[in-house]
């Protein structure tokens, strides 16, 4: 988890990396931007923005024979090792970032190369770079006082609540290949920044062990026991699921079968989905692991809990209550009208 309230910016670095593809060349900046009071305040919101907003899905800097070889690997150690080479070794980074920046739908833009410090990760304070670019401009108007008439002036210019691209690597881990965080906001060229440029690839950590277990329960729920038996059971399933998940520390494959699936029959079919379905979400070798919370409260928040009827009417479930939607709803047929039904048992109707 991070926290980045009492993050400070030590150094900024300004470049801008055309498009290799069209001929539009790469302006590396001789100095470092000198930061005031009110820059590192509108810098900070427009960096920092991002990752405040989204799940914390974390990633390492890889290469298929070794991490050593990945070129930005070999870039941020520098800087970690020395912090005073950002601004030299930020040029670096832009030019290998330039190096990327082939393909036809990919824009220039500005980059920002920031050394940074202060920033709280699972309650520890570490140091960390910032790569960031902007891409996408808009047009914005400015106003001028001419004579006796107020005149508008058209000018483009970078929108400083979105951020187009931006990656934080932590300097922890560093023999695993670091501990990085990125944001992509762009979809017109998603290997190019992830792939191309970081060359990362997921971190296989407790929190992404128990995001992909959860979603690949969710499919099983869809593809398996939806089919098997009804859309009741399925999301009884899922709520079960989630509610193991939510009360315990450790996941212990075996236990959580035994707890989850009440109809023994599954069990056989829920191995052979994992074999076939499982390297999908890479968990076809994970069977215990430590649970992480907020990715359980993500999932909780994603994963639909309601049964949606033809008649146009919906039935929500409690996932927090389960025991409700299991003892006080029952589905039946009804032979007079050939339509199935829910039957729902309740004592008085609760006020909005």
């Amino acid at each position: 988890m991070i926290n980045l309230y009492s993050t400070q910016i030590e150094s900024i670095s300004l470049h801008r990396v055309g498009n290799k593809n069209k001929s539009e060349g790469i302006f590396l900046s001789e100095e470092p931007f000198s930061l005031n009071d009110e820059t590192t305040g509108l810098l900070k919101e427009y960096f920092f923005k991002p990752f405040r907003e989204k799940e914390e899905n974390y990633f390492k800097l890889a290469n298929e024979v070794d991490v050593e070889f990945n070129e930005l690997h070999k870039i941020v150690t520098e800087i970690f090792t020395d912090p005073s080479s950002a601004h030299l070794n930020s040029k670096k980074i832009a030019t290998h970032l330039f190096e990327q920046s082939n393909h036809p739908h990919i824009k220039s833009g500005e980059v920002y190369v920031g050394y940074l410090t202060g920033l709280l990760l699972d309650n520890v304070k570490v140091d960390a770079i910032g790569i960031f670019k902007s891409e996408l401009k808009h047009d914005f108007l400015q106003f001028e006082e001419t004579g006796s008439n107020l005149n508008i002036l058209v000018q483009q210019g970078i929108n400083i609540n979105k951020l187009d691209k931006g990656c934080l690597i932590f300097n922890v881990d560093k023999e695993e290949g670091y501990k990085v965080l990125s944001v992509d906001s762009n979809r017109y060229d998603a290997k190019y920044w992830l792939e191309n440029f970081l060359g990362a690839e997921p971190l296989s950590d407790d929190n992404f062990k128990t995001k992909n277990y959860l979603k690949f329960c969710q499919n099983f729920a869809k593809d398996v026991v939806l089919p098997a038996e009804d859309k009741q059971q399925e999301v009884l399933f899922m709520n079960r699921a989630v509610n193991h998940f939510a009360k315990n520390d450790e996941f212990e494959e075996s236990s959580f079968l035994t707890e989850v699936m009440e109809n023994p029959e599954l069990i056989p079919e829920f191995k052979h989905y994992k074999v076939e379905k499982g390297p999908k979400y890479s968990i076809e070798d994970v069977s215990n692991f430590d649970i992480a919370n907020k990715a359980v409260s993500d999932a909780r928040k994603k994963i639909k809990n309601v049964i949606s009827l033809d008649t146009n009417i919906q039935i929500k479930m409690d996932f927090i209550n389960p025991e409700s939607a299991e003892k006080f709803v029952e589905k039946g047929w009804d032979e007079e009208r050939q339509m199935y039904y829910y039957l729902v048992y309740f004592n008085k109707e609760q006020k909005s």
